[in-house]
């Protein structure tokens, strides 16, 4: 066999491994249920089964889901690619067991989540955001006037479970009827 068939073949074969192999995590990792909005997508490993069982007891449940709070507002390009990067690290984090028992928001996530607090809930926002001068005692140093929602709002929507081990049914979420 020539050397150049050899390469050919090698090439080939080793092309159509490679894809057979992306199409195989593509499917056992249900890579294409999160192009929707299911929040059911969330649970897909169980690392996130606290979060959506506490978010299911929410106020929030009954008018937003996971993707209206944790990615830019609307569905374009920013949207997909925040849930893309936001993908890839939790896969990293995931594969690599990378992550703690107490799930943590990154900082960009942060924003996002604040920016639509502040979209949903705009017109009390803008009234807190425009008194907050009158309710901060600005001579108290720890007291931070750009402070996130949620640090007064601790409970909304995730309650006080911080981390996995604290969700009954854990790796068995029941749904609510």
């Amino acid at each position: 066999m020539k050397k150049s068939n050899f390469v050919t073949i090698a090439t080939t074969v080793a092309a159509v491994v490679a894809v057979g192999m992306f199409f195989y995590l593509a499917h056992i990792s249900r890579a294409t249920s999160y192009l929707s909005d299911n929040p059911k997508n969330c649970i897909n490993c169980h690392v996130m089964n606290s979060q959506y069982a506490t978010w299911q007891h929410s106020a929030h449940a009954r008018v937003a889901k996971c993707v209206d709070c944790h990615l830019p507002a609307g569905h374009g390009l920013a949207t997909y690619t925040a849930k893309a990067l936001d993908g890839l690290r939790h896969a990293w984090a995931f594969t690599l067991n990378e992550f703690g028992q107490r799930i943590v928001i990154s900082e960009n996530g942060k924003k996002r989540v604040q920016d639509n607090c502040i979209r949903c809930h705009s017109t009390i926002a803008a009234t807190l955001i425009s008194n907050r001068d009158r309710f901060h005692d600005f001579t108290n140093s720890q007291v931070n006037t750009d402070s996130y929602c949620w640090n007064c709002h601790r409970d909304t929507p995730h309650g006080q479970v911080r981390n996995l081990a604290s969700t009954p049914y854990n790796l068995d979420v029941r749904e609510l009827k």
